[in-house]
């Protein structure tokens, strides 16, 4: 990885997610994309993202229990004036998949609950639910970034107005523990 560059893309995430991902506490995101994307559908525009943080749709009743209690309830419409970018991450995988089997052979590995990956499912029926497997940075320090009226709708994409220096990243897992979840994750999808 280039140290030097700076990168603009990023993903947005309910921020419990993003939290979870930080942490370690998974490497998966389920995602069939916002309602107003641009091909009507979810399509990993970008391999390298910042990883930002929403609010607004965090739903406790669709999160397993301990990540439920951990959510704040906001307002339809609410941003906090500055965003926390804390955290980078590659998108190394991406699985499409078609059944509720095989999302529930996946349950473990991250945050949602059954109601939730059902629920998800049942959306736009003809269309497969997206297993995205990220491979987590996070910055020395958290970045705060002021909110641009760009980055709300319900998007998954999109650039932010000022590019963060790819510096100091730090890896969330070792590449063996990283490449090891997602040979685990792999097998439970065939």
């Amino acid at each position: 990885m280039n140290h030097t560059a700076t990168l603009t893309h990023a993903l947005k995430e309910w921020a419990i997610a993003v939290d979870a991902l930080a942490a370690g506490k998974t490497i998966m995101l389920l995602r069939k994309g916002g309602i107003r994307e641009d091909h009507k559908n979810f399509q990993v525009q970008h391999q390298q993202v910042w990883l930002y943080p929403t609010y607004e749709h965090q739903k406790p009743h669709l999160l397993k229990p301990e990540y439920a209690t951990k959510v704040t309830i906001v307002e339809s419409g609410w941003h906090p004036e500055t965003v926390k970018i804390r955290s980078y991450a590659e998108i190394t995988q991406v699985i499409s998949v078609n059944t509720l089997e095989t999302l529930q052979a996946l349950q473990p590995y991250h945050i949602w609950n059954e109601q939730m990956v059902r629920d998800r499912l049942k959306w736009k029926t003809s269309q497969p639910l997206s297993v995205l497997l990220l491979r987590v940075y996070n910055l020395p320090q958290p970045l705060g970034i002021s909110y641009n009226s760009n980055y709300g709708g319900c998007k998954s994409w999109i650039d932010l107005a000022q590019p963060i220096p790819l510096v100091g990243l730090m890896p969330i897992l070792d590449d063996h523990t990283y490449q090891s979840q997602v040979r685990e994750i792999i097998s439970k999808t065939h």
